[in-house]
C-alpha cells in the first residue's frame, strides 16, 4: 500500500517548463555524425520538464523523508553507524587533500604520503600490529586480502620445505560475520563452523577436536556478533598457533576495544577494521568504505604493494623490494577520502579520547540491555560490550509477533530499526549498537519505545503487526524486491 502523497517527478512533468537554458550547440551536425555512431545518437530524452523549483522541493521534500545518523538515532548492530564529526568532513575536503592526484609523482604528493605513513603507525600502535596495508575498500575485502596473506603464507612455507602439509581448512565460530564464510570460499579454502557454547563463547572443546595438520587457522570477532568478549580468547589463540595455523581478528566489533585491548597482544596475527564504522566516516549506501589491514612481523612480507616508505624526511612509494607480496588489490593506496577523515577522527580525540569513546559506547549498549531485557527474551545474559542481542521469542510464542514486526513498529516511533534476524544463532534475534556517539535522553527514548511495542504485543498485536503505519511506503514484499528490483520506471 503506497501513499501517493507524492507523486514521482515523471509524475510532475508539465511539458514546456524548464529549470536551466542550455547555450546553442556550436558543433556542426555533420561533425556530431562523424564522431557518434548514428544509432548512439538521440533526438529525444524522455526526461521530466519541471522548473527548478518544483526540482529542488521534491529532492528536498524525499530527502526528508530519509533515515540518516544526522536525523534518526540509527542502532544497526555489528554496523557501528555512529555520528561522523563534520570537521573531518572539512578536514577532507582541504585542496592539498582533495586535489592530489595518485599520478602527480611522490615530489608532488608528499602531504598526502606523509599522512598515509603517519595512519599506517596511528594504526599500528592502536592495535598492536607491526604493519598495515590501507588498500582494502572496505571490510569483505579486507577479510579477502588477510586470507590471501594467508594463503600466501603457508605456501611460501611449504615451497621453503619448513612445511609439508597443505593447508586449506579455516575454521569460523557460529557467530562469525555473514562475509566470512564466504571470504573463505572466495580464496580457495573450506569453511569449518563451530558452534558457540552456552555463555557465548566459541565451543574450546570443539574446536580442539576441529584443528589439524589442515588447519590453515581461524577467523574471529572478539567481542563477537553477540556483542560478548570471548572468555577464552588466549586459549584459543594457543590451540590455533600449536596445530601451526594463523589467528584472524575480523575488526568490524573494534568499537569496543580502542585503548582497552590490542588485538595483537591477545595472540591475532592479522586483522582488518571497518574505518567506516570505528573511525567514524560515512558509512552507508554501499560505500564510501575502507579496511585496511594490520598483520604481525610474520606476514608482513606479504603485504600488498605498493607500500608508503619513510626515507629521511622524505616520503615515497615502493614495490620492488617487496617479493613476496600478494600484489595490488585497489588502485592506488585505497580510499583516500575515508583515511584522511579517520585521521582527522583519531588525531581531534587522541588516545585517551578513543578510549573514552570505547567506554562509553560499551556502558550505553549494557545501560539499554538491561533496561529491555525484562521486557524481551535475552539469550546470554551476562555483561556485553558495544552491542548485544535481544530476541522476539517471548512475542512470537505469545502473540505471534515477529522481530520484523516490531522493527517495523519501531519506525512509527521515529527510530531506524536494530538489525534482525543476524546473528541466526538467537531465535527471533534484534541486534542493537548505539555507539558513544548518542545521549541518555536517546537511548532512554528508544528503550521506551520498544517496551511501548511490547506492550502494545500484548494489548493491541494487529497494530504492530500491520506497521509500519506514518510511511510514504508500508510494507514491501521484501523476497521479491531483493530478487526481481524493478529500478526503472515507466510510465
Amino acid at each position: 500500500m503506497e501513499n501517493k502523497s507524492e507523486l514521482l517527478i515523471f509524475e510532475k512533468s508539465v511539458p514546456g517548463r524548464a529549470g536551466y537554458s542550455l547555450p546553442e550547440l556550436d558543433v556542426p551536425a555533420e561533425d556530431i555524425k562523424k564522431l557518434i555512431p548514428e544509432e548512439m545518437i538521440r533526438t529525444k530524452l524522455d526526461l521530466p520538464e519541471l522548473t527548478e523549483l518544483d526540482v529542488i522541493r521534491h529532492f528536498t521534500r524525499l530527502s526528508q523523508k530519509n533515515f540518516s545518523v544526522d536525523t534518526h538515532f540509527y542502532p544497526l548492530g555489528s554496523c557501528t553507524m555512529k555520528y561522523n564529526p563534520k570537521v573531518n568532513e572539512d578536514i577532507a575536503k582541504l585542496p592539498g587533500f582533495n586535489n592530489a592526484h595518485p599520478l602527480g609523482g611522490d615530489a608532488n604528493n608528499q602531504g598526502i604520503l606523509e599522512l598515509l605513513y603517519n595512519f599506517e603507525k596511528y594504526m599500528c600502535a592502536i592495535f598492536g600490529f607491526d604493519a598495515f596495508t590501507l588498500q582494502p575498500a572496505a571490510g569483505a575485502h579486507g577479510e579477502l586480502t588477510a586470507l590471501m596473506m594467508i594463503k600466501a603464507f603457508h605456501k611460501s612455507r611449504v615451497a621453503s620445505h619448513e612445511s609439508r602439509v597443505e593447508r586449506n581448512i579455516i575454521i569460523i565460530p557460529d557467530s562469525s560475520h555473514g562475509t566470512n564464510p564466504a571470504s573463505v570460499a572466495m580464496v580457495g579454502f573450506t569453511p569449518v563452523v563451530i558452534k558457540s557454547n552456552g555463555r557465548g563463547n566459541i565451543n574450546v572443546d570443539e574446536l580442539k577436536k576441529a584443528v589439524g595438520e589442515d588447519t590453515a587457522g581461524l577467523m574471529l570477532t572478539n567481542p563477537n556478533t553477540l556483542g560478548l568478549f570471548d572468555e577464552h580468547i588466549m586459549e584459543v589463540a594457543e590451540i590455533i598457533h600449536k596445530a601451526g595455523g594463523l589467528l584472524y581478528y575480523d575488526g568490524a566489533n573494534a568499537n569496543a576495544n580502542l585503548g582497552l585491548c590490542r588485538p595483537a597482544d591477545l595472540g591475532f596475527d592479522v586483522a582488518h577494521f571497518n574505518l567506516h564504522k570505528t573511525f567514524s566516516t560515512p558509512h552507508g549506501g554501499g560505500g564510501p568504505g575502507s579496511g585496511p589491514v594490520g598483520v604481525n612481523k610474520m606476514l608482513e612480507p606479504f603485504l600488498p604493494v605498493p607500500r608508503v616508505v619513510k626515507n629521511g624526511s622524505e616520503y615515497g612509494v615502493r614495490s620492488s623490494e617487496f617479493s613476496k607480496s600478494i600484489g595490488r588489490v585497489h588502485s592506488f593506496h585505497g580510499n583516500i577520502g575515508v583515511i584522511v577523515r579517520a585521521y582527522a577522527y583519531i588525531l581531534s580525540l587522541g588516545a585517551e579520547g578513543l578510549k573514552k569513546a570505547s567506554e562509553t559506547a560499551v556502558a550505553n549498549a549494557n545501560y539499554m540491555m538491561n533496561k529491555l531485557k525484562g521486557h524481551y527474551y535475552l539469550a546470554f545474559d551476562r555483561s556485553c560490550q558495544h552491542e548485544f542481542v535481544i530476541s522476539a521469542k517471548w512475542q512470537k510464542e505469545k502473540y505471534g509477533i515477529k522481530a520484523l514486526d516490531i522493527a517495523k513498529r519501531l519506525i512509527d516511533y521515529g527510530f531506524h530499526p536494530p538489525t534482525i534476524y543476524f546473528p541466526m544463532i538467537v531465535e527471533e534475534s534484534l541486534m542493537i549498537e548505539p555507539t558513544e556517539s548518542e545521549s541518555k535522553e536517546t537511548l532512554d527514548a528508544f528503550c521506551d519505545a520498544m517496551i511501548r511495542i511490547a506492550k502494545e504485543c500484548e494489548s493491541d498485536p494487529e497494530i504492530v503487526r500491520s506497521a509500519p503505519h506514518d510511511t510514504p511506503v508500508r510494507r514491501l514484499d521484501e523476497t521479491k524486491a531483493a530478487r526481481e528490483p524493478d529500478l526503472k520506471f515507466t510510465s
